[in-house]
């Protein structure tokens, strides 16, 4: 576990919190988290976590608001379960411990029009006895203009380095909760501004448990208990061994939940009826499917958005529409590369998973399938399949307990590589307009044309393998 107040060498350090914002402005009232000598915010009475929610707007927009600083509770752009229920419970656990420094707003790191695509979060949701109406989304709140206006701080949950996009808000963040690999830097400087805890479990809704039972157990109640306790059953798959995503506290946590609340359901009944939800995707067209489970990641040269897709990959490949799809999309995020991580499951509930890299640049598209196929840490034992699709290099994935949460460090490595810059250089040769036109279909190149010259999926995945 990784709990910071450290120094870059090791040796504990304490430090008041200093708020780059606020140039010289006196700090408002009490912070979060609360550190020693530090007064404390005075609790709120306990209205419940749907009275606390069904508030939150108006104490933005309400008749009053706008003066006071805002104490944002933020999940990462995915906006997956893990993240939505880590939001909530942690804005609640600020504002009703008395540790928020200012109003106390969770918010979810998407448009609202994106919610309904998470259904498993919908779902769980209404088992937990709330309504999406309740939450407020990333479109619906000007981060910029209150930190401008009222002052802003930042609790990041289920992430710990903020998007590219929104660095700005960088020197807003006094607290991090993940259980993700460490990215952010740590210095003297850094630890006595932000408090940050990291630790390698399956959910990061287990650690924002410890600190509820921690501080507040009081506001253990069912809905609180059924939010907390369906997140970590989905993260770490019903809690089984073989599918590599519980760790020892992770079943700590959910048994304890179980003990302090017995009136939840049935732990295999709510998990099934939440993996099901998850993999949900009747009625979405190929961009939905897209857009239903997307993080993206930046390097000095690149952007890549990472997909996680809830079919087999032929299936999703197979779609009406999806090359064209595939090109408008990456042009309209802004994406040089899109990795597919489909993920299905055989009849006997084992794990299928496979890849499909795409981009209308063969260099890039080349040396990134070639470093995941190098990969060692972990290794993904990926296997080469056929596919049609001319801009899609596509693989079997043997390893089927590396999630996307482990292939992400996978991805920034490559960003950061020498190999991927001289792919650029290669690529530039092109213009962007070039880059992102849908594919010419395969039946309509004449032959002996230059695009007709390219490799096929089978030649490419060859000259990767063996080089």
């Amino acid at each position: 576990m990784c709990t910071v107040c450290v120094t870059a060498s090791g040796a504990p350090v304490c430090g008041v919190w200093r708020d780059p914002t606020r140039e010289g402005r006196p700090e408002p009232g009490p912070r979060s988290p609360v550190r020693p000598g530090e007064e404390p915010q005075a609790a709120a009475a306990d209205p419940g976590m749907e009275a606390f929610l069904r508030s939150r707007g108006a104490e933005l927009s309400g008749p009053g608001s706008g003066l006071g600083p805002v104490h944002v509770v933020l999940g990462n752009e995915a906006c997956d379960m893990d993240s939505m229920v880590c939001a909530l419970v942690y804005g609640y656990l600020l504002h009703m411990s008395g540790g928020g420094r200012g109003v106390v707003i969770p918010l979810l790191n998407i448009p609202a029009q994106d919610f309904v695509l998470r259904s498993d979060s919908v779902a769980l949701l209404r088992k937990s006895g709330l309504s999406p109406e309740l939450l407020l989304f990333r479109d619906q709140v000007d981060l910029r203009r209150i930190r401008r206006e009222r002052g802003l701080w930042l609790t990041l949950v289920d992430h710990n380095v903020l998007a590219d996009s929104d660095s700005y808000l960088e020197g807003a963040v006094v607290e991090v909760i993940d259980h993700h690999k460490l990215e952010r830097v740590v210095t003297a400087e850094t630890a006595a501004s932000c408090l940050i805890t990291v630790e390698t479990v399956g959910s990061c809704a287990t650690l924002v448990t410890e600190k509820l039972l921690q501080r507040a157990p009081e506001l253990l109640d069912l809905n609180v208990a059924t939010l907390l306790y369906g997140t970590i059953l989905v993260d770490c798959v019903d809690l089984a061994p073989e599918a590599g995503k519980v760790t020892p506290k992770d079943s700590e946590v959910v048994h304890e939940l179980e003990t302090k609340v017995q009136s939840l359901p049935q732990r295999s009944e709510l998990f099934t009826e939440l993996q099901d939800q998850k993999f949900n995707v009747h009625g979405l067209n190929s961009e939905q499917m897209l857009r239903k489970d997307l993080k993206s990641v930046s390097g000095p040269d690149l952007s890549l958005g990472i997909s996680v897709i809830y079919l087999p990959l032929q299936d999703f490949l197979g779609m009406a529409g999806v090359a064209a799809e595939l090109s408008s999309f990456c042009q309209t995020m802004g994406f040089d590369l899109l990795l597919l991580m489909s993920i299905s499951f055989t009849a006997s509930q084992q794990p299928i998973r496979e890849l499909g890299v795409f981009s209308l640049s063969q260099p890039i598209r080349e040396q990134v399938s070639a470093h995941l196929v190098q990969a060692e840490s972990p290794a993904l034992l990926l296997q080469p399949i056929s596919c049609e699709h001319p801009h899609v290099t596509a693989f079997h994935q043997g390893n089927a307990t590396a999630s996307r949460k482990k292939v992400l460090p996978i991805l920034k490595d490559c960003l950061f590589s020498d190999d991927i810059t001289s792919c650029v250089k290669r690529r530039d040769f092109l213009s962007s307009d070039d880059l992102m036109v849908p594919p010419t279909p395969v039946n309509s190149l004449v032959e002996g044309s230059p695009l007709d010259q390219g490799l096929s999926p089978t030649e490419l995945t060859t000259r990767l393998l063996t080089r």
